[in-house]
């Protein structure tokens, strides 16, 4: 692992992968860590995994969520500016406008979240 790498690493803190053993434990590792099996001792190392994939995954899972957070602000802020050139109204329309958009858009990006994950590659980790 190159010294950029290691520096992103302890920046940015991906999201744990999912390790089960040979013998059928279930263990959620830090990407670059190795975990030890308690029953059988096998030690499984996520650095196996390559890092363009890794980081690659992790950058398009958190372009996701900044792509709902950019809604919910842009709607705020329709809100708020109708509110304080129009009426102040708009104020108080604004959490029946957030309830729907819970309600109506939260649901379907949920599920296409889950649907993306899904769908992201699974390594094959040999145990060391």
């Amino acid at each position: 692992m190159s010294g950029k790498d290691r520096r992103r690493l302890s920046l940015v803190k991906g999201a744990q992968i999912t390790v089960q053993c040979d013998c059928g434990r279930l263990n959620y590792v830090a990407y670059g860590e190795k975990w030890q099996c308690e029953d059988c001792k096998r030690v499984w190392n996520t650095s196996q995994i390559p890092p363009e994939e890794y980081w690659g995954l992790m950058r398009s899972m958190r372009a996701e969520r900044l792509k709902v957070i950019g809604m919910a602000l842009g709607i705020a802020a329709v809100f708020i500016l109708l509110g304080s050139l129009l009426s102040d109204a708009f104020y108080f329309m604004m959490p029946i406008a957030f309830s729907g958009w819970y309600l109506m858009i939260m649901p379907r990006w949920r599920s296409r979240l889950r649907r993306k994950a899904r769908a992201a590659p699974q390594w094959t980790l040999r145990p060391e």
